[in-house]
C-alpha cells in the first residue's frame, strides 16, 4: 500500500514521469551520445581527450549544480540576472512540491498577473532536469577546444563557467530575471542553452589558440558510423530537450516533440541539398551539422509555433549557418583566426540566434499564451508589432555580452596558474601524451605483430601447459591496428 506522504495531493504522476522521462532523454543526448559524437568525429590521436571532456563535464556539473548552481539559476531572487546560492540537497528541499520563486509576475499596483511556476511534481525533477541542460551547455562548448586544450585547464574551466556564466542566463531567460518577465521568449534553450555556448566556445577558443598546424589543415573523423550513432542519440534525445520544457505532460509537449524533428528534418535535407549543388557531392558530417542547426533553431520556438513555421525554420536552418560557414567564414578575417574545432559558433551560436529571432515572428498567440507569463505575447507574422523581435535582439545581446565577458575572466583567472593549451610536442602526440591512454590501441602499444620473432613462437617441446602460457602472453601482448 502507498503511503499518503509517498504521494501527495499536488503531485500529478503523469507529469512528474514524463519529466523523469524527459531528464533521462537529455542524459542520453550528453551520455552517451556526445561522448561518442565528440569521439569519433575528431582524429584517432584525440579521441580519448575528446570524449573525456564530455564525460568529465557531465560529472563535475552535477556536483556543482546542487551545491550552488541550482539555486542561483532559480531559487529566490539576488539581482535582476541572478538568483541566490544555496544547495539543493536536504530532503524537505526535494521533496517538496517544485516551485521557481522569482517567476511570480506583479502588476504595477503589487497584485498577481501570473502566478510563480510550480510543476505538480518533486523539486528533485526540477533539480534533475535542469542539471542535464546544464550539462548539455558545457559539453556543446567544449566542441570548441577540442584537439588543443589543456585538460587540466578544462577541468578547472567547466564548473566555474557553470556558476558565472550559464546560471546568469538560466535566472535571466527562465529563472524569474530580467529577461524572463520583460517577455524575452527562449522556450527551451536557444538563447541559454545554445547561443550561450556557441559564443562562449568561440571565445574559449580565441584564447585557449588554434590547433597545430597539421591538425587544422586535415582533421578527419575517425569514425565515421559511430560519428552517426551520436548523432542519432543527440537527435533523438531532444524530444525530452524540447518536450520536457512546459514543465508538464500537457498538449504543448506533444506540438513541441512534432516541430523539434520537422525542423531537424528539413534543414538536414536542405543542408545536403547545398552541399550537393555546390560541392557536387553530399556529406556526412554537413547532413549532421545540417541536423545540428535545424535542432537548435527550433528550439527556442518548439511549443509557441505551428508545424508549418518548423519547416519555415528548418529552410532558414539549413541554409543561413551553411553559408557563414562554408562562405562567410572563408572571407573573414576574425572566424578564420579563431579555431572552433567543430564550428560551435555557425552550429549553435548562428543557429541559435537566428531561431530566437525567427520565433519573435512566428511564435502564435494562442500557444504563446499557455506557456508564457507575459499575456499578450506574439510574433509579428500574427499581427503584432517589431515589439517582440526587438526584445528578441535585446536578449540575444545580452548573452553574447554576458558569455564574452565571463568565459574571458575565467580563463585569463585559469590562465595565470595553469597553461590554457597543450605545448606542440604535446600536441603532435594527442591522448598519449594527454591520458597515456589510446582509443584503438586494440593490441599493443604500436607494435607490429611478428610472427618469426623468437619470444612470440609457442614450443611444443616445453608442454601443453607452457604453450598455452605463451600464447597468452602473445594475446595480451599483441599488436596496434593502425588507423
Amino acid at each position: 500500500m502507498v503511503s499518503d506522504r509517498a504521494v501527495p495531493d499536488w503531485l500529478n504522476k503523469g507529469d512528474n514521469a514524463w519529466q523523469l522521462i524527459a531528464s533521462t532523454l537529455i542524459g542520453i543526448q550528453s551520455m552517451p551520445g556526445l561522448v561518442v559524437l565528440y569521439g569519433s568525429i575528431v582524429k584517432k590521436k584525440w579521441a580519448v581527450n575528446s570524449a573525456f571532456m564530455a564525460l568529465y563535464s557531465f560529472a563535475s556539473s552535477l556536483i556543482i549544480w546542487v551545491l550552488l548552481g541550482f539555486r542561483m539559476a532559480f531559487g529566490e531572487r539576488l539581482l535582476p540576472f541572478w538568483g541566490k546560492a544555496g544547495p539543493a540537497l536536504s530532503e524537505d528541499y526535494l521533496v517538496r512540491q517544485a516551485r521557481i520563486p522569482a517567476t511570480a509576475q506583479y502588476y504595477h499596483n503589487g497584485t498577481v498577473e501570473t502566478p510563480m511556476v510550480e510543476p505538480f511534481y518533486p523539486q528533485a525533477a526540477l533539480v534533475l532536469f535542469h542539471f542535464m541542460y546544464a550539462a548539455i551547455t558545457l559539453i556543446l562548448l567544449a566542441g570548441s577546444v577540442l584537439g588543443r586544450m589543456n585538460i587540466k585547464a578544462w577541468m578547472v574551466f567547466s564548473p566555474l563557467w557553470l556558476l558565472f556564466s550559464y546560471t546568469v542566463g538560466a535566472f535571466s531567460m527562465w529563472g524569474g530575471g530580467f529577461l524572463y518577465h520583460w517577455g524575452v521568449i527562449d522556450y527551451s534553450g536557444g538563447y541559454v542553452i545554445h547561443l550561450s555556448s556557441g559564443i562562449a566556445g568561440f571565445t574559449a577558443a580565441y584564447w585557449v589558440g588554434p590547433r597545430i598546424k597539421s591538425d587544422r589543415e586535415r582533421f578527419s573523423p575517425n569514425n565515421v558510423l559511430l560519428m552517426i550513432v551520436g548523432a542519432g542519440l543527440l537527435w533523438l534525445g531532444w524530444s525530452g530537450f524540447n518536450g520536457g520544457a512546459p514543465y508538464a505532460a500537457n498538449i504543448i509537449a506533444p506540438i513541441a516533440v512534432l516541430n523539434t524533428h520537422i525542423c531537424a528534418a528539413t534543414s538536414l535535407l536542405m543542408w545536403t541539398c547545398l552541399d550537393v549543388v555546390f560541392f557536387s557531392k553530399p556529406s556526412v558530417i554537413g547532413a549532421i551539422q545540417g541536423m545540428m542547426t535545424g535542432l537548435v533553431c527550433i528550439t527556442p520556438a518548439a511549443g509557441l509555433v505551428h508545424s508549418w513555421a518548423a519547416v519555415v525554420m528548418g529552410l532558414f536552418s539549413g541554409s543561413v549557418p551553411w553559408f557563414t560557414m562554408m562562405i562567410l567564414h572563408k572571407k573573414s578575417s576574425l572566424l578564420q583566426k579563431v579555431d572552433d574545432t567543430l564550428a560551435v559558433f555557425h552550429t549553435h551560436a548562428v543557429a541559435g540566434l537566428l531561431g530566437g529571432i525567427l520565433t519573435g515572428i512566428l511564435a502564435h498567440p494562442q500557444l504563446a499564451s499557455i506557456e508564457l507569463p507575459v499575456p499578450g505575447t506574439m510574433g509579428f507574422a500574427y499581427g503584432g508589432d517589431f515589439t517582440q523581435v526587438y526584445k528578441q535582439i535585446i536578449g540575444a545581446l545580452f548573452i553574447v555580452g554576458w558569455n564574452i565577458f565571463a568565459t574571458t575572466a575565467i580563463l585569463i583567472a585559469i590562465g595565470w596558474f595553469i597553461p590554457l593549451r597543450m605545448p606542440d610536442d604535446q600536441l603532435m602526440i594527442g591522448d598519449d601524451a594527454a591520458h597515456g591512454e589510446e582509443a584503438y590501441a586494440l593490441w599493443g602499444d604500436g607494435e607490429k605483430f611478428d610472427v618469426m620473432r623468437h619470444e612470440t613462437i609457442p614450443h611444443a617441446s616445453r608442454g601443453n601447459d607452457d604453450v598455452q602460457v605463451q600464447l597468452n602472453n602473445i594475446a595480451a601482448r599483441g599488436v596496434t591496428i593502425q588507423l
